[in-house]
């Protein structure tokens, strides 16, 4: 994927060229079917997803269901927890995502802080259930 994609997704928007550069080099891309799920309750989180092209379902703890599509992310609350997922997410269109491993999102919040401004609203919003 390269620097001016990636800025186009509102999660990375505000990252300098080098923090941009250290998700395209280390990020991996993967892709799909509808119906497959991508992360299931209880599993541990080992990335952050951002949606690039389709559409996910995500079935909350409190029983809501929401959909994400293109520039959205999922898997953030198990990856800044060190918890288990507690979410189910499934593919309701086919999908194309980028998948940051805990390894390199670590890195990148060293290196570019304003990221975790960024995901904070999101974050907060989505552990209060709202």
């Amino acid at each position: 994927m390269d620097i001016e994609t990636l800025r186009g997704i509102p999660l990375f928007a505000e990252l300098d060229d080098d923090g941009l550069d250290v998700i395209a080099r280390l990020a991996t891309e993967f892709e799909a079917q509808a119906g497959r799920v991508l992360a299931e309750i209880g599993q541990p989180g080992s990335g952050l997803f951002v949606i690039e092209d389709g559409t996910v379902e995500v079935d909350m703890p409190d029983g809501a269901v929401v959909e994400l599509g293109p520039g959205e992310f999922f898997g953030e609350v198990a990856l800044l927890t060190d918890s288990p997922r507690n979410a189910r997410v499934r593919a309701l269109t086919d999908v194309r995502c980028l998948a940051i491993s805990r390894h390199v999102f670590m890195l990148l919040l060293d290196a570019q802080p304003r990221i975790a401004a960024t995901m904070l609203p999101i974050v907060a919003r989505r552990l209060s259930g709202h």
